[in-house]
């Protein structure tokens, strides 16, 4: 009885739930979901095979979820720099460090699922994908790779996440259309060329193709691309690229409604995008972006034009 109720468990979250999800734009409550359900899904694997698929797209998200704690507390430690209390911002850096190393080991968990279940991309070649969602949970699992590394760093705490796995999932992209995939797969692998000195071939260009990336994903309403370049661009220590690319997101999340299907997706962009924004407008103000103000900066001009008189209005 309980294999059968894994099977059907298993068989009901590929084909509905996470379809489901990816096309709602509700963060928060997938976010509540992957942390609350994994364990219930992952304690099948005890009577019947794992399911490693559904755990990368369940470990990234719940990865995400420890992350954004992380962001909170970086938030608080930059507040209480400027208020002048070392005690408090000593204590949310440590916060921090703690939620990037939970973040890490939950992405470091979802890339060993993925090469569990699509094989070691640093030794074997590209898998045959079934259908597109094998496609993109194969995409969410490189991704999950680099945020493991990423994470770890941030952490400053020894997780044992492979110091080669951004070169690795950056080679494995080839594996994916990149056209289709709205851009993502060379924009993950052009960022890694940013970060890693020596990575980018002779003759490529990584903002080059960052900026070809972001085009393409700008069209299909799935703007992934920008977190990627944001990333690379902040490495580098290119502010003005950074808030560039934020400017960029806002005026195509204006212009164009996510695509069907895959809102979660670029609900996810637009999210770190704003959280890339809050930290430059804590820094700079004491406070996060504005409501409604994502692609504006503290220092932009005033718009000028004619005053209206708002007495007259009443």
């Amino acid at each position: 009885m309980y294999k059968t109720t894994g099977d059907v468990m298993q068989g009901f979250s590929k084909e509905h739930t996470v379809p489901y999800l990816l096309q709602t734009g509700d963060l928060a409550m997938a976010c509540a979901m992957s942390e609350s359900v994994q364990p219930l899904l992952m304690s099948f694997g005890r009577v019947t095979t794992d399911p490693d698929q559904l755990a990368v797209m369940m470990s990234l998200q719940a990865g995400g979820c420890a992350e954004d704690r992380g962001r909170e507390a970086e938030l608080q430690s930059i507040a209480a720099l400027r208020a002048r209390n070392p005690e408090e911002a000593e204590d949310a850096i440590i916060r921090q460090k703690r939620y990037y190393a939970l973040a890490a080991e939950r992405y470091f968990k979802g890339w060993r699922h993925f090469k569990a279940y699509y094989g070691d991309p640093e030794t074997e070649e590209c898998p045959d994908f079934d259908e597109d969602l094998d496609e993109f949970i194969y995409l969410a699992g490189l991704l999950s790779g680099l945020q493991a590394l990423n994470a770890e760093i941030q952490s400053t705490a020894p997780i044992g996440v492979p110091k080669n796995v951004g070169s690795v999932a950056a080679r494995a992209t080839s594996c994916l259309d990149n056209e289709k995939w709205w851009g993502a797969p060379m924009g993950l692998r052009a960022t890694v060329w940013a970060m890693i000195p020596g990575a980018q071939p002779e003759g490529e260009d990584a903002f080059e193709r960052l900026d070809a990336s972001d085009a393409l994903g700008e069209a299909a309403g799935v703007r992934i691309s920008h977190v990627f370049h944001v990333i690379a661009a902040w490495n580098k220590g290119d502010m003005e690229r950074v808030r560039a690319v934020i400017r960029r997101h806002a005026e195509a999340i204006e212009k164009r409604p996510p695509a069907d299907g895959w809102v979660l997706v670029d609900q996810l962009a637009t999210h770190n995008i704003l959280a890339i924004s809050d930290k430059l407008w804590m820094e700079n103000t004491g406070h996060r972006t504005p409501m409604g103000g994502l692609g504006t900066f503290w220092d932009d001009e005033a718009p000028t034009g004619e005053v209206i008189d708002l007495d007259s209005l009443l």
